[in-house]
């Protein structure tokens, strides 16, 4: 696996693997209903494309397949995490945390799901709050989590603004 800085070529295919992995990964903890409502196949390539390079980026790969993509702002809000279904409980996920919390100073805010709430918790993160969001009109659960850390900077960070290159290879974890 290599993790690589985001590009714009990467957007549709990281928008397939978010479908793929919430209706599989996440249908233990939630209803048909609530798994349509979170990921119903439309996404908006150009808001998420603008959004992935806005924040700092970062996507998985193994040979030619896409395996995971995550993304932080600079405030410390991690707002995406996603694994494909084929590749869970590989430490891909904690590769990709690790590369987005060195991005950015100070603490890291997530709200993450009622699956992936264990995953943060075994990475540090304290849950602060249980919450009830509505997206398209059907509630689902998840939860505020906040990871408290000192305020180095991680000297590979790269500026969002910046296109991913072959020399934009972050590292090749175990």
């Amino acid at each position: 696996m290599i993790l690589r800085k985001y590009k714009s070529s990467d957007c549709p295919h990281l928008a397939k693997l978010f479908y793929e992995t919430v209706h599989a990964v996440n249908a233990k903890d939630y209803t048909q209903e609530q798994l349509h409502a979170w990921a119903n196949g439309h996404i908006n390539l150009a808001q998420w494309d603008a959004s992935f390079l806005d924040h700092y980026t970062v996507v998985a790969v193994s040979d030619t397949a896409y395996i995971g993509f995550g993304d932080i702002d600079q405030t410390g809000y991690l707002d995406r995490l996603y694994v494909h279904k084929d590749y869970q409980r590989q430490g891909i996920a904690a590769a990709i945390c690790q590369e987005l919390e060195h991005a950015v100073s100070g603490s890291i805010t997530v709200h993450a799901s009622i699956t992936a709430k264990a995953f943060f918790t075994s990475q540090g993160y304290r849950t602060m709050k249980k919450q009830q969001i509505i997206c398209h009109g059907v509630a689902l659960t998840n939860y505020i989590m906040k990871k408290c850390r000192s305020l180095e900077v991680h000297p590979s960070s790269l500026t969002p603004e910046k296109h991913a290159t072959p020399q934009d290879t972050l590292r090749a974890p175990n």
